[in-house]
């Protein structure tokens, strides 16, 4: 392992840690936020076998690292190991950034915000009052409840192919809002403004069995995956005449602006860094 913290010890040290993690845009996005901003960092990512994620994230620490970002499939073992928690890394039983403070190891959740960031501010969506299907009832839909229900929608639906995972999340998020959960045939004669798939599908080229008059007039389809090309669901979104579609490139871009903010204490133009990024994957393929 000695080989992963090779680092340059004039600058302070991050990484996000993962399995498997050689794709992850992290390394470059830091990179842009700390050149904008003007920071002194290091930033790299760090593949972590299964079993051993305790001990990297222990070393990282004892070699002086500073934060660390976390993804699949270590963020519920990073939130059991962390020495205290955020309120909304508490909500989501997921941490997704450390930050390593004196004897303290704070874990927070960004992803939630990241997602509110990307449609609220970045593409101008509102989500008060609005009808809200989420699609999922995993780690990623769990990680954007709350700040989605303190967006204040008319209502938030989940749907999952277990139905019981459904409901059992729309009820552990109640007491901030209108939820419900339910299985797909539930979906049949309803409609939504907003739909947001966190499901995992568009990553094995599948799409959920959503019914044909699923979407109300002018909605927007969103999808937490992102690639050169739109994924299934969008495709399918842009067919049924869906006002916007968007994938999570800018998602991606938040949570790690706001993560750098809990390290940083410096909020960085997030909306350059998806900007070249996307110049970046459109030239790339």
């Amino acid at each position: 392992m000695s080989d992963l913290f090779d680092f340059d010890i004039r600058k302070d040290q991050y990484a996000v840690m993962g399995n498997p993690i050689a794709h992850s845009k992290s390394p470059r996005i830091h990179t842009l936020f700390a050149e904008q901003t003007g920071q002194r960092l290091e930033y790299t990512a760090i593949q972590v076998d299964p079993g051993g994620f305790d001990s990297a994230v222990t070393h990282f620490d004892a070699t002086g690292g500073k934060g660390l970002n976390i993804t699949v499939p270590f963020k519920q073992e990073a939130w059991a190991l962390v020495t205290e928690r955020s309120e909304r890394a508490e909500r989501a039983g997921a941490v997704n950034t450390i930050k390593f403070e004196k004897n303290k190891m704070l874990g927070d959740n960004t992803d939630g915000v990241g997602l509110v960031n990307d449609l609220v501010n970045n593409n101008d969506i509102v989500l008060a009052d609005k009808q809200i299907l989420l699609m999922g009832a995993g780690g990623a839909a769990r990680g954007v409840m709350a700040p989605l229900l303190q967006q204040q929608p008319a209502r938030l639906v989940i749907v999952n192919r277990t139905p019981d995972k459904a409901v059992a999340l729309a009820d552990a998020f109640r007491d901030l809002g209108n939820t419900e959960g339910c299985g797909y045939p539930a979906l049949q004669d309803q409609q939504f403004d907003i739909v947001i798939n966190a499901t995992a599908a568009s990553l094995h080229g599948e799409l959920p069995p959503l019914p044909d008059e699923l979407l109300a007039d002018n909605a927007i389809c969103y999808d937490m995956m992102y690639g050169a090309k739109p994924t299934l669901f969008m495709q399918w979104a842009s067919e049924r005449g869906a006002a916007k579609v968007l994938d999570g490139l800018g998602m991606l871009v938040e949570q790690a602006a706001e993560s750098f903010y809990v390290w940083r204490g410096v909020r960085p133009d997030s909306k350059a860094v998806i900007a070249t990024l996307r110049q970046e994957i459109a030239t790339s393929n």
